[in-house]
């Protein structure tokens, strides 16, 4: 389709504007459907950068601001669509794999108005001294040990837009004393859910290991200020001639230096809430004191300070060594730490010679750069002190220096990397966010993890033993959330299954022999044998994965097998078919729920799935026309063709072993009122009973589960059901109150009470049959009492 326009007589600004248009709609236009293309984005680009950009399109492209043009509607619908789908993990994942045919088609369908975009779209966006968090990092974030203050908001709120020209202006005056947050519940609604928000704004700073703490003052920059500066707990100590010499040798002999401000009557000193924030800043790299020199004069004569100043004093440093002292000419918290943290000494340096010898028993996080330092090579001084309790060495390697060390690790740009203390080849380069709070929590649980990064000479293409890879691109936002689900999944399979990474934009050649065409893509190799995992990218689910290779549940059919086993299937047996296309999203939501069916289900019914983009002959011919079609075959041997199909609206494990429960042959029986008194009351049987009501929802959930303990109790207790809609005189005078109520009726050799019966607070068959069983096991010197008695 074209993309077409009508220009009548037109202002120069007005013409400016429509060429503006123009030009946009040129670029999508050229584009085609390439949602990274429609978007003017790299594949590599990060989602605030996908929203910033989807923002720009939006103020000039939505239908209306363009209310002459017919086609703007369905124009910025492709543009929204490509939106929607690039700023969630999951279906970017999926769209870098199977491309449109692999989503939802009602993605991205609806759109709020121009207003929307402009006023309430992004708010914080823009706002570099305000982290925009999201449910990827917001954990990581908050619990790294830095002090968070986070705004909780919501785009559509009045309040919050009220309250944003001031969390700017706080941010920038707190800007490196505390980390200051914002996450958008509207994107973000479970976070802000499992958060507990419930209004908006809602200001809460965060410590980790500590209970969140709710700001509840009135909204001013001020008052922000003094709520969150009580929670820089950092001791500014008063310097005297009775403590002055121990603390700062007390300080040098921990790597410390000392930042002391002088106050005179003349000169400048900082204020105490400027050292305060100070302390705070420089927690772990320098202790911050003041003098009062109009007390301790002779003390201020002894360090040449005759007015007002402030002077950091590194490790080793003394006022007789020349440059060794830092005398600030600034009263700004934000300036003397810049100057103070370029004044530290630098991380220690490793080279070739000392590298391996430095490795082999300690764990280190290792800055690996390339000549150039950065300023976030000065933050990495702080690394230290937020480690040195994981017992975590910190060092830094000059590629450009030592570069044949880095080219054997297959390092080429500056990076970040856990060694694990087990050698040089053992570790795990960091590929997120190159920010403090984020650099600290990979490296916490990157040295209790065992996940390895792979390069060819240690990629498991023919090892023995078991190996998750995870092939993936470092720009891809989906890879770079699977990462800590990886390593929280190869602590709990830790002696079953070794993880590693590879990472495609280096070794394309390796990915390439295993035809690896999206990211992240997750494969098992154990022996021969190659599995790639689909799924929920989650340690759960990953876990699961492996545990159903393990022990297949279910059974990966051909045509061959399924005309053997499906169409040939015993008198009773019954299956349990999944006819799926790997693409499909649906398809792909849906794998874990069925094999945690399958699991459910075992010795009951038998489960399978069909490849149909691998068979699509076959499914053709078996009538398969949607994906994902799940069907039944019931044990009719004379009617080998007939199926059930499934059409629940939930595809969850739970829903689906009802439905295939409800074709399995009933084990219990339907009891009325005289059964009940001659069967139940008079009889000599063991009985487990289920008093239901039709109408009542979770009776019929709990149905396919009472057949399953019949089933489970076959020959040991009878298993029967009483409707007490049309029976409710039996069940009144049974004492039943509730639907469903599950009661045992053991035979103890004379007749049982009417309102007898024991009853079991459980819907779970394998539970109630525990308790059954136990029950007989107690009873069992009675029963054969009673027995003898009857002999």
């Amino acid at each position: 389709m074209g993309c077409r326009a009508a220009v009548g007589v037109l202002r120069p600004v007005q013409l400016m504007l429509l060429l503006l248009v123009f030009i946009m709609l040129a670029v999508v236009c050229a584009a085609g459907s390439d949602y990274y293309n429609l978007l003017g984005v790299s594949r590599e680009a990060t989602t605030r950068e996908i929203r910033q950009a989807f923002k720009k399109l939006a103020l000039t492209m939505h239908p209306d601001k363009n209310p002459g043009d017919p086609s703007a509607h369905d124009r910025f619908l492709k543009v929204n669509r490509a939106y929607e789908v690039l700023k969630d993990e999951d279906l970017r994942k999926k769209y870098d794999k199977y491309g449109e045919k692999g989503l939802d088609e009602q993605q991205g369908g609806r759109y709020e108005s121009w207003n929307y975009y402009r006023y309430d779209f992004g708010i914080y966006d823009d706002d570099l001294e305000i982290i925009t968090l999201d449910s990827g990092d917001f954990e990581a974030a908050v619990n790294s040990g830095e002090i968070w203050f986070v705004n909780f908001y919501f785009p559509r709120c009045s309040h919050c837009h009220q309250l944003a020209p001031t969390w700017r202006e706080f941010a920038k005056d707190m800007d490196g004393v505390i980390r200051i947050g914002a996450v958008n519940c509207g994107d973000n609604n479970h976070l802000c859910r499992r958060r507990g928000i419930h209004s908006y704004p809602s200001l809460y700073i965060y410590r980790a290991g500590q209970r969140p703490e709710k700001f509840t003052g009135e909204r001013t920059k001020d008052n922000l200020v003094g709520f969150s500066m009580q929670f820089i707990t950092t001791t500014v100590t008063e310097l005297q001639q009775g403590n002055v010499f121990t603390e700062m040798e007390s300080a040098f002999a921990s790597g410390l230096g000392c930042l002391i401000t002088f106050c005179s009557d003349t000169g400048d000193c900082l204020e105490p809430r400027t050292r305060q924030k100070l302390a705070g800043m420089l927690d772990g790299l320098a202790k911050v004191g003041w003098m009062d020199c109009t007390v301790q004069q002779q003390l201020c004569d002894s360090f040449q300070v005759t007015s007002g100043a402030t002077a950091l004093f590194p490790p080793e440093s003394a006022l007789d060594k020349q440059d060794s002292v830092l005398w600030l000419k600034t009263l700004d918290s934000r300036e003397i730490y810049n100057q103070v943290i370029n004044h530290l000494p630098d991380l220690e340096l490793l080279t070739s010679d000392s590298f391996e010898k430095k490795l082999a028993h300690h764990r280190w996080l290792i800055s690996f750069t390339f000549g150039d330092r950065s300023t976030a090579s000065n933050e990495y001084k702080k690394l230290k002190a937020f480690l040195r309790k994981d017992h975590i060495q910190v060092g830094r390697v000059d590629c450009k220096a030592d570069s044949g060390l880095c080219q054997s690790l297959y390092i080429h740009k500056p990076c970040v990397a856990v060694f694990k203390g087990l050698g040089i080849h053992d570790f795990e380069i960091h590929h997120g966010k190159d920010v403090l709070y984020n650099i600290v929590s990979f490296a916490r649980d990157s040295v209790h993890a065992h996940v390895t990064t792979l390069k060819p000479d240690n990629f498991p293409s023919d090892r023995k033993e078991p190996w998750l890879v995870d092939f993936f691109a470092p720009w891809c936002p989906p890879c770079r959330a699977l990462l800590p689900e990886l390593r929280k999944a190869s602590v709990q399979l830790a002696g079953q299954i070794r993880f590693g990474t590879l990472d495609c934009t280096i070794h394309h050649n390796l990915c390439s022999t295993y035809n690896i065409q999206a990211y992240p893509t997750t494969v098992i190799f154990n022996g021969s044998s190659v599995h790639e995992y689909e799924g929920h990218h989650s340690a759960d689910g990953i876990l699961e994965f492996i545990q159903d290779l393990v022990s297949p549940s279910v059974v990966v059919l051909d045509p061959s097998s399924f005309t053997e086993r499906v169409k040939g299937r015993a008198g009773e047996q019954i299956w349990a078919v999944d006819f799926y296309a790997p693409w499909c999203g649906p398809c792909q939501a849906l794998m874990p729920e069925w094999r945690r069916m399958a699991r459910m289900l075992s010795g009951q019914i038998l489960v399978g799935s069909v490849d149909c983009q691998r068979f699509q002959t076959f499914c053709q011919s078996q009538g398969v026309r949607a994906y994902p079609e799940i069907r039944l075959y019931t044990g009719n041997a004379k009617q080998q063709d007939r199926y059930t199909t499934y059409n629940g609206w939930h595809r969850d494990a739970q829903s689906l072993r009802s439905w295939a429960l409800s074709a399995l042959p009933r084990s219990s029986v339907d009891l009325t009122p005289d059964t009940f008194r001659s069967q139940i009351l008079l009889g000599r049987d063991h009985w487990v009973l289920d008093f239901y009501a039709p109408w009542c929802g979770p009776c019929q959930h709990f149905a396919p589960e009472f057949e399953v303990l019949a089933r489970i109790l076959k020959g040991e207790v009878r298993a029967g059901k009483i409707d007490c809609q049309a029976h409710y005189q039996t069940c009144q005078s049974a004492g039943i109150t509730a639907y469903p109520t599950v009661r045992f009726y053991s035979y103890l050799g004379t007749k049982r009470p009417e309102q007898g019966g024991e009853h079991i607070n459980s819907r779970d068959a394998n539970t109630i049959a525990d308790i059954i069983r136990h029950r007989l096991e107690q009873l069992s010197p009675r029963l054969h009492s009673t027995t003898r008695d009857e002999l």
